[in-house]
């Protein structure tokens, strides 16, 4: 591969045991909530808050599950206020994550759009990951193929993807094999999981 290796495997990090399911993975595949100051339950995707970590699987049914049967509470050991929207809370912010590092990548030269440019980073094994808008046209999108061995993620909306590279929409992304492409991967993972239902097109080759 170009510009560097495959996307390194995280699966061996630290793990996490999820409060709702009681089972442990990677805690990149988790969210970490805290308990802030007034008592409350606050989502802590940058794993810096202080206080005891209360980790949840990062899916929309096992956010959902932790409001509304006192789950938190118990992993917190205390009385804790939930906002009723904490899932919602927790997917605008992972989407607010995801588009800054995008934004990041495409300061650093490791991130293009536009179908020409995204389609030249395929075709010359430059690119890692292939973004595309959740709602781009479907004959557009099925013209440009996720790299082999890469990642693929259509979980965001052209309006987002937009503010990454200061335009109205964006269709069409591609990630070089920068260091924040991998944080960008997991990122979109995490709100894979919160926004979808796992029915999207992997478009992987065979």
């Amino acid at each position: 591969m170009g510009r560097g290796g495959k996307t390194k495997d995280r699966s061996d990090g630290p793990e996490r045991k999820c409060v709702v399911t009681g089972e442990v993975h990677p805690k990149y595949g988790l969210i970490r909530f805290v308990v802030g100051p007034e008592g409350q339950i606050v989502p802590d995707l940058a794993e810096k808050l202080p206080g005891r970590g209360i980790w949840v699987s990062s899916d929309r049914a096992s956010v959902s599950q932790a409001t509304k049967k006192g789950v938190f509470a118990r992993g917190a050991k205390q009385q804790v206020k939930v906002a009723e929207d904490l899932a919602d809370q927790v997917e605008a912010a992972l989407v607010r994550r995801v588009i800054d590092l995008v934004s990041l990548a495409r300061k650093t030269g490791d991130a293009v759009t536009g179908f020409e440019k995204v389609k030249d980073w395929l075709v010359k094994d430059y690119a890692e990951v292939l973004i595309q808008a959740s709602d781009g046209s479907g004959r557009g999108k099925s013209k440009l193929r996720t790299p082999e061995g890469g990642s693929f993620i259509g979980w965001l909306t052209a309006d987002e993807l937009g503010q990454a590279f200061g335009r109205q929409t964006v269709i069409h992304v591609a990630l070089g094999a920068g260091g924040l492409t991998h944080r960008v991967v997991e990122e979109a993972a995490r709100l894979k999981g919160i926004r979808t239902q796992g029915g999207d097109d992997d478009r992987r080759k065979g």
